[in-house]
């Protein structure tokens, strides 16, 4: 609609200039060598716009035969340059189609027709990689490292071929060379942080994760700086207690619910007589996630102190998180200390119809300590036997008795208080081993055992099937169309290609001064 307006508008300007020329009549007179020409003004106006448009007629021409040897070129590698995209989109499908033939064909083909084209290069170390050619791979992606816009991509694949070879340090310099890069990509840092973590460095994995601090979410940031600076307070807890202390108290602010970081703070402001800033850091972490190693944390907070004082502390920890097994075991665990078994009973009785491996334990060193019935204890000790396991620390399958900040597989913060083969659904012991039987001197109260259902009759044998055409003929499992090459194979492309490798001309601008004009008002 503006448009419209603003042509009308246009239309009525030109009509009122017209009407105001045709208004004013007037003569123009032109005497030059004998020449003596008279028109009138409209004439006059009109011959000069003749004029001006063959002028630029003329000029136009003359710009295009004297750009004709520029425009043979440029079609000439338009065409080249359209010959060698094809090239390596067909040797990209070829690769997708575990095509190694096409693959190699087109990777030479685009290599001659778009040598230093950054998908050229991508496509040869891809046929390489293919082809089981490490050296041509290699080759390929140190080419890419000479050049700005693929040199992120080259370091990948020679960090990815060096992890394949197994060559650690190799591997670790291209990471590093490309946590330089502007911006850093994610897969750098995660391997710089990584390296440094296997090797225990933690000031240095400090520094790796503030570089790739913009690429985290700020929880996962958060919890990650906690968890190394746990880690450099454990490794300087033999060696600068002042240092330790700082870097766990750190730790502590990044993370409160991080069990061995508010432990650990626990004990070093204990020693340095600061009870009542470790009881509220403490009471905060058990409110959070109760563990066994806040409740001893909490314990022990004044190493003069008796049992029952360390009960009454221990009472009060476990009321902030009513109906938890941690605190029926803490406190438990503490009454049995000052003595006060029926504190001791009270507090694991909801938990003595299935009770877990610690609860039976528990029992039966109170068995143990009471009254030294050693048939109670050993029942007991049966039931720990058979009863479900306790959570502990664990990672990658592996079971550790304390904390760590690495998992065996090289995981930053990868094991997780919780019990051992829980993820895969295991309800009973992978090897089940039955119980000793007891003495007969003293027998053991046990429930008795459900009814054995009898073994079914023998079935007979079925004879074997007789061949029919509906039979249904086994068939093996369809493997995909399209098997897609992902890392390490595949390094794949950081970005996808941001412009057509084939120059665009654009066209050029109409020549007709009226075309021009209505231009303005599309």
């Amino acid at each position: 609609m503006i448009r419209v307006i603003l042509f009308l508008l246009a239309v009525a300007v030109l009509a009122a200039g017209f009407v105001w020329v045709a208004d004013r009549p007037g003569d123009v007179v032109i005497t030059w060598m004998g020449y003596h020409i008279e028109t009138s003004v409209m004439v006059a106006a009109l011959a000069l716009a003749a004029l001006v448009l063959v002028l630029m007629l003329l000029l136009a021409v003359l710009r295009g035969i004297f750009r004709s040897p520029e425009q043979v070129a440029l079609f000439f590698r338009h065409r080249r340059a359209m010959k060698g995209y094809l090239a390596i989109s067909h040797g990209l499908i070829a690769i997708g189609a575990g095509d190694l033939r096409g693959a190699r064909r087109s990777a030479d083909d685009a290599a001659r027709l778009s040598p230093g084209d950054p998908l050229a290069l991508l496509l040869a170390a891809q046929s390489a990689q293919m082809a089981g050619d490490r050296a041509g791979a290699e080759r390929a992606f140190r080419e890419m490292t000479r050049r700005d816009d693929t040199k992120v991509l080259g370091l990948r694949g020679l960090y990815i071929e060096a992890q394949r070879r197994d060559d650690g340090d190799a591997a670790r310099l291209a990471a590093e060379e490309a946590v330089n890069a502007s911006p850093a990509p994610a897969w750098a840092g995660q391997a710089v942080l990584d390296y440094r973590c296997t090797a225990a460095d933690w000031a240095g994995a400090l520094d790796a994760l503030d570089a790739m601090k913009g690429t985290l979410d700020k929880p996962d940031y958060r919890r990650k700086r906690a968890v190394l600076l746990t880690a450099r307070a454990l490794a300087l807890e033999e060696i600068d207690r002042d240092g330790s202390r700082a870097a766990v108290l750190e730790a502590v602010k990044f993370a409160p619910d991080l069990v061995p970081a508010a432990a650990l703070a626990g004990r070093r402001l204990a020693e340095a007589g600061e009870q009542r800033k470790a009881r509220k850091i403490l009471e905060k972490a058990w409110t959070i996630n109760p563990h066994p190693d806040v409740a001893e944390a909490y314990a022990n907070l004044r190493l003069g102190d008796s049992a029952r004082e360390r009960l009454a502390r221990m009472q009060k920890l476990a009321g902030y998180v009513t109906g938890q097994l941690e605190g029926a075991l803490a406190v438990a665990r503490a009454a049995l200390d000052a003595r006060e078994f029926a504190a001791a009973r009270a507090a694991l009785a909801p938990y003595l119809s299935a009770p877990t491996r610690r609860v039976a334990t528990l029992m039966a060193e109170i068995e143990e300590t009471e009254h030294g019935d050693e048939g109670r204890v050993r029942e007991w000790m049966g039931r720990a036997m058979r009863a479900s396991g306790d959570p502990v620390w664990t990672a990658d399958g592996v079971v550790s008795e304390r904390w760590l900040p690495v998992s065996p597989n090289g995981r930053l913060d990868g094991f997780v208080w919780k019990l051992p083969l829980a993820e895969i659904g295991v309800t009973r012991p992978v090897i089940e081993v039955a119980p000793p039987p007891p003495p007969a001197a003293e027998p053991i109260a046990v429930a008795p055992p459900a009814p054995e259902v009898p073994p079914a009759p023998p079935a007979e044998p079925e004879p074997p099937p007789r061949k029919s055409a509906k039979a249904a003929p086994k068939t093996k499992p369809v493997e995909p169309v399209i098997p897609l090459v992902h890392a390490p194979d595949d390094p794949g492309p950081d970005s996808a290609l941001e412009s057509d490798p084939v120059p665009e001309t654009t066209s050029p601008a109409p020549r007709d001064p009226w075309q021009r004009f209505m231009q303005l008002f599309r």
